[in-house]
């Protein structure tokens, strides 16, 4: 892993239950974050009920697809990773694709809902479109993880490379 020139931002980055059900994809998945030089700075598989993602995709309740989502955000196992990156959430979003996945596999075949998005709901991955955004979204899945502290005690060790990536957590630890 090279240092970083600036300040890394952090994201929240989910593989969907449409991948997580194929470990080849995963595997893949996991190598273009790496490839891109993104940090992975915490990583945990989940399970979410209905009633936890319904909290979570509250912001589109009443909306048209809403249901759909839920229902299949809660039919299996998610994984949940907090990423760093100099500019992580648009990284992460180019990396990802646009959500539309039948365009997508035209428009941007190369990108991870180009190559494994299956639907508009069934799209691989997800990820935080802001900073605030990302804040609640990693507080959501890591309410152990504290951002402030991260940037206070280690953000500067991630920057210049002090790290090493643990496959088998498939995260970044500080050596």
């Amino acid at each position: 892993m090279m240092a970083t020139r600036g300040p890394l931002q952090l994201t929240l980055a989910l593989f969907k239950p449409d991948i997580t059900r194929v470990p080849h994809v995963v595997q893949a998945i996991r190598n273009r974050i790496i490839q891109e030089d993104f940090f992975v700075v915490r990583h945990k598989e989940v399970r979410l009920s209905r009633q936890d993602t319904e909290q979570f995709y509250e912001e589109h309740r009443g909306k048209f697809f809403y249901n759909r989502l839920v229902t299949f955000m809660s039919s299996g196992p998610s994984q949940a990773l907090i990423l760093a990156h100099e500019d992580a959430i648009k990284h992460w979003r180019a990396l990802m694709g646009p959500t539309k996945v039948y365009k997508t596999k035209y428009e941007a075949p190369d990108t991870i809902r180009g190559m494994y998005g299956l639907t508009d709901t069934r799209n691989s991955t997800h990820g935080s479109d802001a900073e605030e955004t990302a804040a609640r979204e990693m507080k959501f899945f890591f309410p152990e993880f504290c951002q402030e502290d991260w940037y206070r005690v280690e953000e500067d060790r991630f920057r210049k490379g002090q790290v090493r990536l643990d496959e088998v957590k498939f995260m970044h630890n500080l050596f």
